[in-house]
């Protein structure tokens, strides 16, 4: 069985899905359901940490005995066709979305979410339920992000080849066969200059720590023992070479990303939800969470995202309470406005949780919250994938106006169990208002 489980992490994909199709028909039961669960997971179409592909995400979702889960890809919807189909086969709730950096002009003059860089707004869509065709405009935008990626990322190289001299990479033979649809981020940048720098010596650490050593200003003896920790390793030569003070960094302009509003009006366009992003409240840009808030609710989000981990799993007492305190006060500003909230744990880096702790003092007072965000998300995936009723559309905004009425609705679709092989063909084949009725019947009571 484990050979099928890493086939799930093949490049074909194809053998990931005759792969999960075998793993489905030789499960006979699969652990309890929890009321756990992760909606904010990198796959291998950016960058995961265990190279893991949306299949296998589901896979280890349901043997976790996840609630729910979601996949948040930066710059793409690659991953969704895969996950909604393994959610189907495995009955797992599930829902896709992306994530990227945009512009915030109300905020140029402030550092947000991405820290030294002003105006930089690391922002969500969710709840998608297919990719826009490519000749359309948001086909067309999809198109410009990862364009604008491919040029970040090539200009970054040119900028660190430029330093390292024999170590240097080639974008297109060292980088994008790190990736199974061309979708490259630093991350696979870093992994390949440090592989790149190990074959050059031979797999001598200690003659890559000499060579590194001299091209970072560090030395040699402290080197070696980062080096032979792919964490450490990804972490020192991700600040050393991209991030700001690095060799590779350039100071982002309002140019460098999409403006926001267009990024927002791309994700409504596509019946999903757009979804601010919160890092930790400490920031001239987060200072303010409600004004914040308001703001981009004019602007037509309807939902946020935070990773609750790096909020209060600290070591330091002091910055931890401070931390957690913050946590506090962004979940009842978003909470005060109805905003669902959406939670996850990121997974693009090895060694970060598969799942939050729910059971830590800072998390249970927010499970419900946090739980309840995850059905919004569900909801909306059935929702607009049956019946093309969406969260963000005019259907839902006549019906409930308000958003909390709105958020209890969609939390009550996705709190359904999954629904059947034979109910999930029915609503497929059902005309939008059949599929609406029955889903919205089912709703009432609780089950199909």
């Amino acid at each position: 069985m484990q050979q099928l489980i890493d086939q799930l992490n093949s490049f074909d994909n194809n053998e990931r899905s005759q792969a999960l199709s075998q793993l489905v028909a030789e499960t006979a039961s699969f652990p309890d359901e929890t009321d756990w669960l992760n909606m904010h997971m990198h796959t291998f179409f950016s960058f995961n940490g265990e190279g893991h592909s949306p299949a296998r995400l589901a896979w280890e979702a349901k043997q976790a005995g996840l609630y729910a889960m979601a996949i948040c890809d930066f710059d793409v919807l690659a991953g969704l066709g895969e996950l909604l189909d393994a959610g189907d086969a495995l009955g797992l709730r599930t829902a896709v979305g992306f994530e990227s950096r945009t512009f915030f002009s109300e905020y140029a003059d402030h550092d947000i979410n991405s820290p030294g860089e002003p105006g930089v707004f690391y922002f969500m869509g969710m709840g998608f339920s297919k990719e826009p065709a490519a000749d359309t405009k948001a086909g067309k935008l999809f198109a410009d992000m990862l364009a604008r990626s491919h040029t970040r990322n090539r200009d970054l190289l040119a900028r660190i080849n430029a330093h390292l001299g024999d170590v240097g990479l080639d974008y297109d033979a060292d980088v994008l066969p790190l990736t199974p649809r061309g979708n490259a981020t630093e991350r696979h940048i870093v992994r390949a200059y440090h592989e790149k720098a190990l074959a050059t010596f031979n797999g001598n650490l200690a003659e890559a720590a000499v060579f590194w050593a001299a091209k970072l200003g560090q030395d040699a003896t402290d080197l070696e023992p980062i080096l032979a920790d792919g964490n450490a390793a990804s972490d020192l030569l991700r600040s050393k070479l991209m991030k700001r003070g690095g060799v590779g960094y350039v100071q982002p302009t309002k140019e460098t990303f999409p403006a926001l509003d267009d990024v927002i009006e791309m994700i409504l366009d596509c019946e999903a939800i757009a979804m601010s992003t919160w890092l930790d409240g400490t920031s001239s840009g987060e200072s303010a969470p409600t004004a914040q808030l308001e703001c981009l609710i004019a602007k037509g989000i309807t939902a946020t995202n935070v990773i609750p981990d790096r909020n209060w799993d600290i070591k330091d007492a002091d910055e931890k309470a401070r931390k957690i305190a913050e946590l506090d006060r962004y979940v009842a500003a978003a909470t005060a406005l109805d905003l669902p909230i959406n939670i996850g744990t990121e997974l693009n880096k090895p060694g970060q949780r598969f799942v939050d702790d729910f059971s830590a003092p800072p998390m249970q007072k927010h499970h419900a919250a946090f739980l309840k965000g995850a059905q919004v998300m569900v909801g909306q995936t059935r929702l607009v994938r049956y019946a093309d009723f969406s969260y963000t559309g005019n259907a839902a905004a006549a019906e409930l106006p308000g958003r909390e009425e709105r958020n209890a609705f969609f939390a009550s679709v996705g709190a359904l169990p999954c629904p059947s092989p034979a109910q999930h063909e029915a609503l497929l084949a059902a005309d939008g208002d059949a599929a609406y009725a029955g889903i919205r019947d089912a709703a009432s009571g609780g089950q199909w």
